[in-house]
Formats: structure tokens, C-alpha cells, sequence
């Protein structure tokens, strides 16, 4: 077995790993929550027996190691169980929801990187200068934001008071065509915005110290004496490099993007995993809350395995470790 085929097995268990052990405290952890399950979904004047027989139907009237037992055997059938409130299968409503999700967490993403690629260059070019203070100083506020605080804050200035932007769903009704993207682009705006200013500065940041570290090294000052223009040293010699570190920081990011998306959703009434997740904790719904925990862990543990071929491939020297 080569190196890259062993890289590639012991990623593929750990991430495994960390699924099953992902799926176990969601299970445990929602078996904590307050209040009975059945009690929101039955009749008050339900009577004891058919109060039975909707725990019966739930599968909540059998001890929790049984339930824990039909819930993994569940799992790996890829079935995550029927939702208490809608009787809907719970992989039909969250596959419906996360396309919104993937949309708004790739948006934010995308737009991390776009933008932050340039000011974390511009700043470690500039190192100890006004722009790269600047920088740093619009960077240390961004990490210290909170994505309920500035989605709030975006809201109410944009949304209600000066009404440029929708305050809350992904797409006008009865909209077509190029119409219906538009529309799912300018509703998208303000989550997204709300993403990236809470993202942005680490990710700038940490651009900006591992890019001026690699322009100090040995090979870009050889670039240099062979006169090589120093646009062309930090674009073409040291900014691979320096994207090591950042390349790993995205794969982190991701799973800020899953909880970031939870609150960012929720406030602008956003319809993603996120959103199903805010109803169902309200609702006590345990199979919609347990399916959608794992749906965005499985997603989370997939793109981090995404980063580690990724940070293979830009290192040779991962894939022998």
C-alpha cells in the first residue's frame, strides 16, 4: 500500500470515528433535553392507552441502550428516522433544506477567500505600514463579533431601516427565471455579509503571518537576487507556501460555518438545515434535531477530509506522515 493510499485509509477512519462518536452525543444529549417528546405532539385529552401507543410508535417506551442499538442500525441504513411533527421521513426534509445551507456556508466561504487572499497579501507586503494596521485592527474586531449581534445589527440597517435588502426568507414568491436568481442572490446578501465579517479576520490574519514568515526565507531571497520582480516572488513563490496553514484554517472555518449557520439562519428566517434545527429544538422533535446534528457533521467531517487530500497534494510531505 503506497503513501497516498495509506494517507487516504487512516483520514477516511478518523472521520468515521468521529462520525459515530458525532451520532452518539447527539443521541445522548437530546435524551437530556426537558420535556416529553410525545406530551407535544398529542392531544391533551388523549387518553393514557393511545398516550402509550404513540410512545409505542415512537419507539420511546423502550430502555435507552435499545433505542441507541435501533438508532445506529438505522443510521447505517442511511435511514434517520420519521419526524414526530411533520411524519415526514427526516432525510426528505433535510435534503430539501440543505441545498439553502450549502448555498449560504459556500457563499460565505467563497467570499472569505476572495477577499481575504488580498488584504492578507496586501498587509504582509505592507508589514508594520498603515494599510497593514489597518488590516490587523479590522481584523482582530472582526473575531471579535458575534454572528447573532451582527446579523441583528445588519438586519435592522439594511432590512428595516433603509430598506434595501429583504429581511428574511431565500426567494420572492412567484418570481421565475433570471428573476428567481436575483431574487435568491439579494436575499442571500445580508446572511452571507454576516458570515464573512465574523470569518474574515482569522482568516486574514493568519494569511498575513505565514506569508511574511515564508517572503524571510532563504528561497524567496534567492528569488530576489536573481531579480525576480517581488510581485511575481509573493504570487508565485511565497504565497503557496504561506496557503498551507490557511488551506487546513478553511476546513476549520467549515465547522463555524455549520453552527454560524444555525444563528444566521434563524434570524433572517432562512430556509436551511439551520432553521430546522432552531424549529425542531422548539418542537422536540428528536429524529429531525438527531438527522440534521448528523447531516452537517458528516458534511463538516467530508470537507475536512477534502482539506487533508487538499493540504497532501500542496505538501507531499502530509501524505508520509
Amino acid at each position: 500500500m503506497g503513501g497516498s493510499t495509506r494517507f487516504l485509509v487512516r483520514r477516511l477512519l478518523r472521520g468515521l470515528l468521529t462520525l459515530w462518536f458525532a451520532a452518539t452525543v447527539t443521541f445522548l444529549l437530546l435524551r437530556l433535553l426537558p420535556g416529553d417528546p410525545a406530551l407535544a405532539v398529542a392531544d391533551p385529552t388523549m387518553t393514557e392507552e393511545l398516550y402509550d401507543e404513540l410512545l409505542r410508535d415512537y419507539g420511546l417506551d423502550k430502555s435507552l441502550p435499545v433505542q441507541y442499538w435501533h438508532f445506529l442500525t438505522q443510521l447505517a441504513q442511511g435511514n434517520l428516522g420519521v419526524s414526530f411533527r411533520q411524519n415526514q421521513p427526516v432525510l426528505d426534509i433535510l435534503l430539501e433544506r440543505l441545498p439553502w445551507t450549502m448555498l449560504l456556508a459556500g457563499s460565505s466561504l467563497l467570499v472569505t477567500v476572495v477577499v481575504g487572499i488580498p488584504l492578507g497579501v496586501l498587509a504582509a507586503t505592507r508589514a508594520k505600514g498603515l494599510l497593514d494596521r489597518l488590516i490587523q485592527v479590522g481584523g482582530i474586531t472582526g473575531q471579535s463579533l458575534f454572528v447573532p449581534s451582527i446579523g441583528v445589527f445588519l438586519l435592522y440597517l439594511f432590512g428595516v431601516r433603509l430598506g434595501w435588502l429583504p429581511i428574511g426568507g431565500a426567494m420572492d414568491d412567484d418570481v421565475y427565471g433570471l428573476a428567481a436568481y436575483a431574487s435568491i442572490a439579494k436575499h442571500l446578501v445580508l446572511p452571507c455579509l454576516s458570515l464573512v465579517l465574523v470569518q474574515l479576520g482569522s482568516y486574514v490574519l493568519t494569511l498575513r503571518s505565514t506569508l511574511i514568515e515564508a517572503l524571510g526565507e532563504d528561497y524567496c531571497r534567492l528569488a530576489r537576487a536573481k531579480g525576480l520582480p517581488n510581485r511575481r516572488v509573493v504570487w508565485r513563490h511565497a504565497l503557496r507556501n504561506a496557503l498551507l496553514p490557511t488551506t487546513t484554517l478553511v476546513g476549520l472555518q467549515l465547522g463555524f460555518l455549520v453552527g454560524g449557520a444555525v444563528l444566521t439562519e434563524s434570524i433572517y428566517a432562512y430556509p436551511g438545515v439551520g432553521r430546522a434545527i432552531y424549529d425542531a429544538v422548539a418542537q422536540l422533535d428528536f429524529p429531525v434535531l438527531q438527522g440534521a446534528f448528523i447531516m452537517l457533521a458528516f458534511t463538516v467531517i467530508v470537507a475536512n477530509l477534502l482539506t487533508d487530500i487538499a493540504y497532501g497534494v500542496l505538501d507531499p510531505r502530509v501524505r508520509a506522515s
